[in-house]
């Protein structure tokens, strides 16, 4: 049972197209997962959708249909691909990977822990985050946002746990220690649109190498 979701202004912005790729493809993931915010999503897109209809409609020249159904028929349309399924990457993240874990190309970040970083077409970085059981993410602070949604296993950071489908918020105000459970691997997709800010010394010196 998920029980750690998306802020409203999040799901808002998400609805609104206002967010950047790498945010959009977090809560895309998240959303996959939690029938409570994909049903929120959804309810904001039809709250915008009626703003549309009842905003005044612009002038367009009388050639505008002809000309778009002709770049229709122009169009090299590929055919539909079958929406790609993966046991633990929900959809929206396996069709942008390619498919499933066996796709990822996983770079050691220390301690057995591994990260992969996605290509996105904006400044915030979305990595896939391998992290072994019982293993502890550095203590860190944040420059910015970071959302961190879990795909398998689950993270134990304070008194709260997140597990598969949850999500954590974790703004410039928060310091934490993510620990990964002892009874299984963990893996997270997590988006920041800043670099962490570590507090012990080797973190910070293996940083510029890691991208994180």
């Amino acid at each position: 049972m998920i029980k750690h979701h998306l802020t409203e202004d999040l799901l808002m912005a998400y609805s609104a197209g206002a967010l950047s790729e790498a945010f959009s493809l977090a809560v895309a993931t998240h959303i996959s997962l939690c029938d409570e915010c994909r049903a929120a999503a959804e309810s904001y897109d039809a709250v915008g959708g009626a703003v549309m209809v009842s905003t005044d409609a612009s002038p367009v020249s009388d050639s505008c249909l002809s000309n778009t159904l002709a770049a229709i028929r122009e169009a090299d349309v590929e055919a539909p691909t079958p929406r790609l399924k993966d046991a633990v990457l929900p959809s929206p993240l396996a069709e942008y990977v390619g498919g499933g874990l066996d796709k990822i190309k996983w770079k050691s970040a220390g301690m057995g822990v591994k990260q992969a970083v996605l290509a996105t077409n904006d400044d915030a970085v979305a990595r896939l985050l391998y992290i072994p059981a019982g293993t502890a993410v550095p203590d860190h602070g944040h420059g910015g946002l970071e959302l961190t949604c879990v795909l398998q296993g689950a993270f134990r950071d304070e008194d709260m746990r997140f597990a598969r489908g949850d999500i954590e918020v974790a703004t410039e105000e928060v310091d934490h220690t993510p620990i990964a459970d002892i009874s299984e691997d963990c893996i997270c997709l997590a988006v920041t649109d800043a670099p962490l800010k570590f507090k012990g010394w080797l973190p910070r010196l293996a940083q510029p190498f890691l991208g994180i």
